[in-house]
């Protein structure tokens, strides 16, 4: 994966939204990175005209794998859990 592309999979507003998706992709095993414009430290939740947005890039090879687990949504029915 030396000297490949990266290209952007997906835009977050905020931070907060653009660590979930950074977590869900290398959870299943892909290199991601984020690029930002820092507005100081309201920036970490703000987005207002595209400051504070967070870009998430992936290698180009890994681009279609990427939006596919994007694509998933879960909701609650969908976990397995135990009360114990």
């Amino acid at each position: 994966m030396t000297g490949e592309k990266w290209v952007i999979v997906s835009r977050a507003a905020g931070m907060i939204n653009a660590q979930i998706i950074l977590g869900r992709l290398q959870t299943e095993g892909i290199p991601a990175r984020l690029q930002y414009e820092t507005i100081g430290v309201i920036s970490y939740s703000l987005d207002v005209d595209g400051l504070g947005e967070v870009r998430i890039f992936v290698p180009e090879s890994s681009f279609n794998q990427a939006k596919e687990i994007l694509a998933q949504h879960f909701d609650e029915k969908d976990l397995d859990w135990e009360e114990k």
